[in-house]
């Protein structure tokens, strides 16, 4: 007999984008480093103290660029019920992250869960997917046509540098307007609204990857300006990014 919901902690090197998926409700959180999630035309990004709800049967695309340490859960499809979207990154609060770590006893083996586990468990599903409802904001257009697409990966590559859309456009082939055109259509933003939101995740990589200071990252994804920065990343995440980062620890 095999467990309704157990938990598993986890250290993964990093690796190139890799497809997933698998047959249970998966709470995947990363507890050091982060991860970059892709699924439905869209890319998050999952530091610590925050958790990621995937469907059961939804194929996501899984990046690690730094090593991570990951907590997770998954739940029998019959044990919690759908989640409220396909993929879903959010905020874990104090209750959740208790819950989170009282199930890392349980891990995946057949007999059943104790009337305990089984309680806490149900417990972690029903605050997780309450809290799934109230989705993050990081989070960036992942692109449909192989134009958009080939201009996001050069985008992101150059976060560092004065990126300019007229090179990024004469790249991939296409006239700036007609490039604009496939932001407007298949993002629903413009190149400079998604450079903006690339810029904060990546400071958030950096904020989660060690002590450097708040101005060496802000110069680091290419911005001049700190208070432009702070803006930017307040904006974005509604907390500064020394705030942000004192998130990440319990």
């Amino acid at each position: 007999m095999t467990r309704g919901a157990y938990s598993f902690v986890r250290t993964f090197a990093p690796e190139p984008a890799r497809d997933l998926r698998v047959d249970h409700h998966y709470l995947l959180c990363a507890s050091a480093g982060t991860l970059r999630l892709e699924a439905q035309g869209q890319s998050w990004l999952l530091p610590p103290a925050r958790a990621a709800l995937i469907e059961a049967g939804q194929e996501i695309r899984v990046t690690v660029p730094r090593q991570v340490t990951t907590a997770s859960v998954l739940f029998d499809t019959g044990f919690a019920p759908t989640p409220p979207a396909p993929l879903t990154v959010f905020d874990l609060d104090p209750l959740a992250r208790a819950l989170l770590a009282e199930c890392r006893t349980w891990d995946e083996r057949d007999e059943p869960l104790t009337a305990y586990a089984e309680t806490l468990f149900a417990a972690l599903a029903a605050v997780t997917w309450r809290l799934a409802r109230r989705p993050s904001p990081v989070v960036v257009p992942a692109g449909r046509s192989p134009e958009l697409r080939r201009a996001l990966d050069l985008t992101a590559r150059r976060l560092g540098d004065a990126v300019r859309f007229e090179d990024v456009a004469g790249e991939v082939g296409l006239a700036p307007r007609s490039l604009a055109r496939r932001f407007e259509d298949e993002t629903g933003m413009t190149w400079r609204a998604v450079l903006r939101r690339m810029r904060v995740l990546r400071a958030i990589e950096e904020l989660a990857a060690g002590d450097a200071p708040v101005t060496e990252i802000a110069f680091l994804v290419g911005y001049t300006s700190l208070s432009a920065f702070n803006a930017a990343f307040r904006e974005l995440t509604g907390r500064t990014p020394t705030e942000y980062r004192a998130s990440f620890r319990p």
